[in-house]
């Protein structure tokens, strides 16, 4: 299971608690990562590729990646608007970003519940 458990954690939000029967967390968590992550898509965010350009955008990189299943199907359908030409969408980009590392906080939290060292 501690394997387990952040591998579908991260492919889908909260799941990694939900096998583990913590329902509520998990269904909040899923709940408000999901949402982020279209609030930031909705305001045509930009969602990052890998690049070996600016440091920021490698970062921001890491920073969707960690959206796990949502960053893959965001890419997979194309969902990136393009070059930036709204206020909203550097917020959007944000979000996007933002989502993806409160999901990585959600991957570790199901990892230490799963070894034990958390409740």
């Amino acid at each position: 299971m501690s394997v387990i458990a952040p591998a579908v954690g991260w492919l889908v939000p909260g799941a990694g608690h939900i096998i583990q029967g913590r329902w509520g967390r998990g269904v909040l968590l899923m709940a408000s990562i999901v949402t982020m992550y279209m609030l930031g898509i909705g305001m045509k965010g930009h969602v990052y590729s890998p690049n070996g350009g600016d440091l920021l955008d490698i970062l921001s990189f890491l920073g969707d990646l960690c959206a796990g299943g949502l960053y893959i199907v965001s890419r997979a359908l194309d969902w990136n608007p393009g070059a930036v030409s709204q206020a909203t969408a550097d917020y959007g980009s944000k979000f996007i970003v933002v989502s993806g590392l409160l999901n990585f906080i959600c991957v570790a939290d199901a990892y230490h519940i799963a070894i034990g060292r958390k409740r």
